[in-house]
């Protein structure tokens, strides 16, 4: 199964289909409003405004699995991300990143690239670099701030 072959509902209730976005390179994070870590919310939205013209999507899934962080509903995550931290990128629906009722991306992440707990997602702000050929390259750890995936993204963007 390729990672093109993947979809999933946006917080209106639209599908949002991985084909759609050949040919992009993606950053896939499991976000929180009310993470310690939510101020990676600004660095997010910096990367997605210095390189959305140059391709580069990036993708935000609220995830409620680490000690309730994401109390928002799919009706009211989008305008809490943008409020609080002037999120214009697309977010997904809500889902779960671990456990039997994890998303099927999540679970293609996970098996491309495992991490220090091995699949499991270890907390929020887990990141994920997508090339443009839909090929998992790096996983970063929660606290790994986004400027720092910079570099990584300057390379797949030229």
């Amino acid at each position: 199964m390729s990672f093109y072959d993947f979809e999933i509902g946006t917080p209106q209730g639209e599908k949002l289909k991985m084909a759609d976005f050949k040919g992009k390179p993606m950053l896939l994070v499991n976000t929180a409003t009310k993470c310690g870590l939510a101020p990676q919310f600004d660095g997010l939205e910096k990367l997605h405004q210095d390189y959305k013209d140059k391709g580069l999507v990036v993708l935000g899934f609220p995830c409620n699995q680490f000690l309730g962080q994401e109390p928002e509903t799919n009706d009211t995550v989008v305008e809490a991300c943008r409020i609080n931290h002037g999120v214009t990128f697309q977010l997904t629906e809500k889902i779960d990143v671990n456990g039997e009722n994890t998303h099927p991306i999540f679970q293609f992440l996970k098996n491309e690239k495992g991490g220090f707990l091995g699949s499991k997602i270890k907390w929020n702000f887990t990141k994920f670099l997508v090339d443009e050929n839909g090929k998992v390259l790096k996983r970063y750890s929660p606290t790994t701030k986004p400027e720092k995936i910079e570099k990584d993204i300057q390379k797949l963007v030229g």
